[in-house]
């Protein structure tokens, strides 16, 4: 008997626009220990079907159709009958832990009251049962967490604990609802690695709701894929990825950036730097605890950058969360103040002047961030925010020309010009972005920096936006600073790349000599840490496993992690070397007294 058998699920929601049908006529089965992958982009109604399986449906929808839970018809149950299901016999782990976590209840106090509920048990047994379970899914001092609160955690650490949360009462099916889409690729493959050994472990069911065909090639058995409401492919996961036959999983396929498969070569810049930054670093005082009035600390979030960006050249950024990616790059725009350092815009010094000597550059100079909704006044048009930069850098336009450039941009990203009077709140995430895209290309800037501009696209509308900032970088002869945590996208569109971590650079170096032959342990764990949508090649990778979580700034000597024979000297920094022409890499001791040898597999 199959753990989970939904058959012909309708979904509907009464909007004041008339009715929307979420979900049409679905039907699967999940096995005990199997993981279904369900794809799809955002709107195909993935999410909607398991809610309404949980009973977890907005007021406004409604569901008909059966679900079945180890036999037992679950679908429309009274709140009280499901109650004693959900958290139980099946749980969910939700896109945002943060969001799904309750902000003022302690970690402990939130695991404890799970197994109150379904199985009595409380004080210390029930602190023993929730630490034997945060050590099983390897959160880093686990007592310690307990005592604390969701928002002191990272993004990794609060997945963990909705997974311990989730495993608690040992399920018989657990429903991962996008689990690692905003998490680093290295946290996202230990979260992976986890659900892999609980699913064996413990037997459990598992659906796996995502657009990322890469993460679905890593964990799943089987796959369904979705579209308006509908499955429009089923089948084993090889024959999915080998043999798809409908069109639309074979766009879904085509649009996942991969590792394995050649891009473009990098354009070669001869041209002298347009931007150049020396020893940049960027400190913030904070208060920490102890004596009566705390003690002062320093994040050291960005300690000592150079970097150098050419015309038409595009520089990628990364590494993990708090690595300093977006601080360097907002620094480098004088968004924020330096600490030190200096930073050169076509000869002249852009670092202690004022906002008004800046003006005259940020016509140049322009950003797209990572929530185009949030960085657009959700009270104006489209082509009021696309226009403002107009206002402030060509005052004397008149109104027609004004609207004529408006115009000309949402044609050139792609967007209907019947769409300029619409609000941000009436376009799609990948609509908005465009829209982020264009204000920023308005003013025709030299340089623009994308900071994580696609992390949160389905994958058919990042390569879209992937292929736009592309051709607008050629049109315009445009520089580029692209910040992301993911390898396989900046190997898209990326010239040079430089690794960061805890502030510092740690390798530097034309992409190619980035991907085949990185020589620093961390950019080694990146790149190795990268799903690849291809099962078999999933199977036959090595990863290579670096212990524990990226320390904190304010850990004395974290800078050492990788230069652990210098672990006595607390305050010395690894030296940038330069191995080959225009391949810089920090001082590290040989991987095989860094890691030990069941990390490395």
């Amino acid at each position: 008997m199959a753990v989970l058998d939904i058959s012909q699920l309708d979904v509907r929601f009464d909007t004041p626009d008339g009715q929307i049908h979420a979900v049409r006529g679905v039907n699967l089965t999940i096995e005990a220990g199997e993981c279904l992958g369900v794809v799809g982009e955002s709107g195909s109604g993935k999410s909607q079907s398991f809610l309404a399986a949980m009973g977890l449906l907005a007021r406004n929808g409604t569901a008909k159709g059966s679900v079945k839970l180890d036999g037992q018809e679950i679908l429309n149950l009274p709140i009280g009958q499901l109650n004693a299901l959900r958290g139980q016999s099946m749980t969910m782990i939700f896109q945002d832990p943060l969001t799904a976590l309750t902000p003022h209840l302690r970690i402990g106090e939130q695991m404890a009251e799970v197994l109150s509920v379904h199985a009595g048990i409380n004080g210390r047994a029930a602190r023993s049962r929730s630490l034997e379970w945060l050590d099983k899914v390897r959160m880093p001092d686990a007592a310690r967490r307990l005592g604390q609160f969701p928002h002191e955690l990272s993004g990794g650490q609060r997945q963990r604990v909705m997974i311990a949360m989730a495993m608690l009462m040992q399920p018989r099916l657990l429903i991962a609802d996008e689990p690692t889409t905003a998490l680093d690729v290295t946290v996202q493959a230990e979260i992976l690695d986890l659900m892999a050994d609980l699913q064996r472990s413990e037997n459990t069911a598992i659906a796996l709701i995502t657009h990322d065909m890469g993460v679905v090639a890593r964990m799943c058995d089987r796959i369904e894929v979705m579209r308006h409401g509908s499955y429009v492919e089923s089948g084993k996961a090889d024959d999915i990825f080998y043999h798809p036959q409908h069109t639309y999983t074979r766009t879904l396929l085509d649009a996942m950036p991969r590792l394995d498969t050649p891009v473009a070569p990098p354009s070669r810049q001869t041209t002298p730097p347009i931007m150049t930054a020396k020893g940049i670093k960027v400190h913030f005082p904070i208060r920490l605890p102890g004596g009566l009035f705390g003690r002062r600390g320093v994040v050291r979030a960005v300690d000592g950058v150079d970097l150098e960006i050419r015309a038409g050249e595009t520089l990628g950024l990364v590494g993990e969360s708090g690595c300093g990616k977006s601080t360097l790059a907002r620094a480098l725009l004088q968004l924020i103040p330096t600490t030190a350092g200096q930073v050169t815009w076509m000869g002249k010094t852009l670092t202690n002047r004022r906002a008004a000597e800046l003006k005259s550059c940020r016509q140049d100079l322009q950003i797209v961030f990572q929530d185009p909704v949030a960085s657009l006044d959700p009270r104006m048009t489209i082509a009021a925010s696309i226009a403002e930069p107009l206002l402030t850098h060509e005052p004397d336009l008149s109104p027609d020309a004004r609207r004529g450039k408006v115009r000309d941009m949402l044609e050139r990203v792609g967007l209907d010009h019947a769409m300029q009077n619409r609000y941000p709140h009436e376009l799609s995430g990948g609509q908005n972005q465009r829209v982020g895209i264009a204000r920023a290309m308005i003013t025709r800037p030299k340089m623009i920096v994308c900071d994580e501009a696609v992390s949160a696209l389905d994958v058919s509308v990042q390569a879209q936006i992937l292929e736009l900032l592309k051709d607008l970088r050629r049109e315009f002869d445009m520089s580029m600073i692209f910040i992301s945590h993911d390898l396989s996208v900046v190997r898209e569109v990326a010239d040079r790349i430089m690794v960061l971590y805890l502030g510092r650079p740690v390798e530097i170096a034309p992409r190619d000599q980035i991907f085949d032959h990185a020589q620093h342990p961390y950019t080694q764990s990146l790149i190795s840490a990268v799903p690849v949508p291809d099962p078999r090649a999933e199977r036959s990778r090595t990863r290579l496993k670096l212990p524990g979580e990226l320390p904190s700034v304010m850990t004395q000597g974290s800078q050492l992690r990788f230069l652990p024979s210098r672990a006595e000297q607390l305050e010395y920094e690894p030296a940038l070397q330069e191995v080959s022409p225009g391949h810089w890499v920090a001082e590290h001791d040989p991987i095989d007294t860094i890691l030990a040898p069941e990390q490395i597999r």
